[in-house]
This record gives C-alpha cells, structure tokens and sequence, in this order.
C-alpha cells in the first residue's frame, strides 16, 4: 500500500484506504473517492494532482493525495 502521490501518470489503481480526520474522509467521499473504487492519475503539476475517479476529473492537493492509499 502507497499514498496516491507515488502512482504513475495513466495506471489505473484501486483505493485500499482512506486516511484523515471524519471531515476529511467524508469530503474524499462527496468526490467520488471510496474504498474499492478506482483512481486514475491525469496530470501531475507541482505535487498536485488531476485525476479521473468515477468518471470525472477532479483536482486535489497533494496533502489530500497523501491520505488516498492504493
């Protein structure tokens, strides 16, 4: 298990866990990111990341990639 920041651009990986404070699991759930699911990386730019999940694309800061593991 790794935090989402270390997957490559393009793979398709399924989320494992979840980490956070209840708010911030509860924000990564209102995006489309569940335990199960699959994320995708688009694009990389300064720590950020763009992704696919669920079949939208979605900007989230690398603090939050940090708590996604897959």
């Amino acid at each position: 298990m790794m935090p989402l920041t270390y997957a490559q651009a393009g793979e398709e990986n399924i989320i494992k866990k979840i980490g956070g404070t209840p708010e911030v699991k509860k924000h990564l759930a209102d995006l489309g990111f569940v335990v199960g699911g699959t994320v995708t990386i688009v694009n990389e730019l300064g720590g950020n990341l763009i992704v696919n999940v669920k079949e939208s694309r979605v900007a989230i800061d690398k603090q939050m990639a940090q708590k996604i593991m897959i």
